[in-house]
Parts: structure tokens; C-alpha cells; sequence
């Protein structure tokens, strides 16, 4: 007899990375849950994509991360528990993370973290206690010691990528490029489809217990020089290239106002800093993605500029 498919509840579901973890928990087979804030079934958009969840087979449960009664009957119908909200709002998962706690039949929590790796981050004290904060629910989840994996997927493609790095525009330059730093530092990009992927392999895997998964797969880790280089291949143009130093992007930062300031504060970390790729993987305590799971079939930079392409 087969066994039984782990049942997997996503959190954030209508969001930009929780929709797809949806669509790929229900891929693997696994039988999935969402929980809804109850206002999304009212919502224009929000409501047709809980129906289009519904008649995939989602089970659909009203609550929220506010909610002690609604996140305990949900946590108990499962065995993983996956939450997607906005890094902003990380510490909405506290009660989320008691609860988890007292039912104790919850075989992994992957909580909200899908970005750079919080305990690696080079720019705290810059960042409004963005980092600070998820750190923070990390030291909960392992002081109540709940089985758990981490994903640090860095920059998801649809973010920074659509305009080429480029703060204030919606598609690739044509003619002037601005490059922060000496261009040489790599960032990495991963599409939100491939995060939800590989996040949902990891679910069963012993290997990823209570470790970290990164994601930097080959052809995803580049520099600004190496993206202007990639972009000037297809448009079959030379740009102009304007290089931004350290010191004045530090300075563009100071000035800029929220929430234009974020987008410069990811940059600096990520083209600056080197938080993405400054460090190596220490098998201890971390894994990467793409050679644990190398017949995962993820979308690289190149074959996604290739569709901004078509929107110029």
C-alpha cells in the first residue's frame, strides 16, 4: 500500500510566492490546505483565485495569524505548515508558532523567510529591523523546538529583475544603465514558481531538517556587468553605463523616502554588500537547493529576459 501523502497547509496563499506553493503542493500530490483571512472571499481578485484553489481540490479554511481558534483547528488536519506572508509582517507568525507548539503533530513549519539569509545579512542597523525581526522568529521556532527548514531563495525574479535592476522603472533600459558598485558583486534570482518548487521538496526530505535551504542556481547568480552584458546580447545594443558607488547609494538611500527606499536597501545588500553570495554553504547547517534536488527544472536570467523582449 502506498503511504499517505503529507497534508500541507500554506499560509498566504493569495500572496506573490503563496499562490505558487499552492499549485505546487497540489503538483506533488500532496493534499493542501489554505488558510484565508475572511475578506479575501470578498475580494475581486483575491476571490477568483480561492475558487480556481477550490475546484483544484484545496481545502479552504477561514482564519487567520490573529486568530488562536482558527490556527489550531487548521494546524491539526496537517503535517507541514508553510507560510508566506510579507517579510514585514514576520512576527504576525508568533502566535502562529505557539500553536504549532501546543498542537505538537506538526512534522515541519517552514516559516516566511524566502530572501537573503537573516543570520548572514551585512546591513543590520540599515534595514528597520527587517532582518532583525525574522531573526527573531527564528530564535522562537528553535527555542520551542520545532522541527523546521529555512528557505533562502535571495531575490525572487519578479521583483528587481523585470526593469534590470533599474529603481523607478518597469522595463530594461535601452539606452543608459546604472550599475551600483563595481558591477563585479553577484546577486541571485530565483523565479517564484522554482522557490515554491524546490521549497516543497524539501517538506519530506530528512536531509533539509532543521537546516537551511539555499537557492543559487547556476545561471541564476550574476553581476550587474554580467546583466548589462546579457541584456546588450539580445537587444543588440551597447548601453551606456552609469556606475553608482557605495557611498552614493548609501546617500540615495538616506534621502529616499518609503517605500522607494526599499528597493535601494536590497540593492545595496545584495550588489554591494554581497549578502547573497559572500559566504560558502557549511553542510552543518545548510544545503543548496539545485544540486539536492538536480531534477528540479527552474527558469534562468537569461530565459527570463528573454520574455521582456517581446515587451518592448
Amino acid at each position: 500500500m502506498a503511504a499517505e501523502k503529507t497534508k500541507v497547509l500554506v499560509i498566504g496563499a493569495t500572496g506573490r510566492l503563496g499562490r505558487h506553493l499552492v499549485t505546487a503542493s497540489l503538483s506533488a500530490g500532496h493534499p493542501t490546505f489554505a488558510l484565508v483571512r475572511e475578506h479575501a472571499f470578498t475580494d475581486p481578485h483575491k476571490s477568483l483565485l480561492l475558487r480556481s484553489f477550490s475546484d483544484a481540490g484545496v481545502t479552504l479554511i477561514k482564519g487567520s495569524l490573529n486568530d488562536s481558534q482558527s490556527l489550531h483547528e487548521a494546524i491539526k488536519l496537517v503535517d507541514v505548515v508553510i507560510c508566506s506572508i510579507p517579510g514585514i509582517q514576520c512576527l504576525h507568525q508568533q502566535l502562529l508558532i505557539q500553536a504549532i507548539k501546543e498542537a505538537g503533530c506538526i512534522k515541519r513549519f517552514i516559516p516566511s523567510e524566502f530572501g537573503c539569509d537573516v543570520d548572514k545579512s551585512q546591513i543590520l542597523g540599515m534595514d528597520h529591523g527587517f532582518y532583525k525581526q525574522k531573526a527573531e522568529v527564528r530564535r522562537l521556532i528553535e527555542k520551542e523546538g520545532i522541527p523546521h527548514t529555512y528557505i533562502c531563495c535571495n531575490l525572487f525574479m519578479g521583483y528587481l529583475l523585470p526593469s534590470l535592476v533599474q529603481p523607478g522603472l518597469t522595463k530594461p533600459p535601452r539606452d543608459t544603465m546604472k550599475i551600483f558598485g563595481d558591477g563585479n558583486v553577484k546577486a541571485v534570482f530565483v523565479k517564484e514558481l522554482d522557490v515554491a518548487t524546490f521549497t516543497i521538496n524539501t517538506i519530506d526530505d530528512p536531509k533539509t531538517l532543521n537546516k537551511v535551504l539555499y537557492l543559487r542556481p547556476p545561471g541564476n547568480v550574476v553581476s550587474f556587468n554580467e546583466l548589462a552584458e546579457i541584456w546588450e546580447a539580445k537587444i543588440q545594443k551597447k548601453l551606456e553605463k552609469i556606475y553608482i558607488q557605495e557611498e552614493q547609494l548609501l546617500r540615495l538611500i538616506e534621502e529616499t523616502p518609503f517605500p522607494g527606499k526599499w528597493e535601494l536597501i536590497f540593492i545595496y545588500s545584495a550588489f554591494i554588500k554581497g549578502d547573497h553570495t559572500y559566504f560558502s554553504i557549511e553542510e552543518s547547517s545548510g544545503l543548496e537547493g539545485t544540486q539536492l534536488y538536480p531534477d528540479v527544472k527552474y527558469t534562468t536570467v537569461t530565459e527570463f529576459l528573454d520574455s521582456r523582449l517581446s515587451e518592448l
